[in-house]
């Protein structure tokens, strides 16, 4: 019983922590990356798809990404897509393959992407902890139906302690690694 709660913790809390990672993907460092285009939807002959499932997207250089769509005459509502994306990206087309070349960054907006890499992280302590109060309530209720005993109830919510403080550590050494690569010019 406990098991079967501290393994859904468990399972929920990696997933918390990918959410992180992947909206981390999502704020750019002043390197090119074909990730940061990975949430632009592009609206394909009336349905919104991924820019990832209509083009080939590859670094040019350290600071150029190339787009090249597989059909022509999708260049245009790319570019519309990626110039809505909020991204603040501004791509340029020639012929066939449409560049987006990536603005430096100062040293006002790297704090700015440190400051929502933060949030973003700070989100991922919150549902975490989160998790642990369900798997907490859970086991409170096994003892209340008297399923368990309080040895094992102080147990179980002992283990669900320490997957928490792991999962915390790890958005921890995610955060750092994120605000390093933001603060390297």
């Amino acid at each position: 019983m406990i098991n079967d709660i501290k393994n859904d913790a468990q399972e929920r809390m990696v997933k918390s922590v990918g959410a992180m990672v992947d909206a981390f993907k999502k704020i750019r460092t002043g390197r090119a990356h074909p990730s940061i285009l990975e949430g632009v939807m592009v609206d394909y002959y009336g349905s919104p798809t991924q820019l990832s499932q209509l083009a080939n997207i590859n670094v040019e250089d350290g600071r150029c990404l190339a787009i090249v769509p597989w059909e022509k005459p999708l260049i245009p509502a790319i570019e519309k897509a990626i110039m809505k994306s909020d991204l603040g990206l501004n791509p340029s087309t020639t012929g066939d393959k449409i560049r987006v070349p990536m603005p430096a960054l100062t040293e006002e907006t790297r704090k700015q992407f440190i400051k929502q890499a933060r949030a973003e992280a700070e989100k991922g302590r919150i549902s975490i902890r989160n998790i642990r109060r369900d798997a907490n309530g859970m086991i409170k209720d096994l003892l209340k139906e008297k399923e368990v005993s309080e040895d094992e109830e102080r147990a179980g919510q002992d283990q669900v302690q320490k997957l928490t403080n792991q999962y915390v550590a790890e958005i921890e050494t995610v955060l750092a690694a994120k605000e390093k690569d933001l603060m390297q010019v």
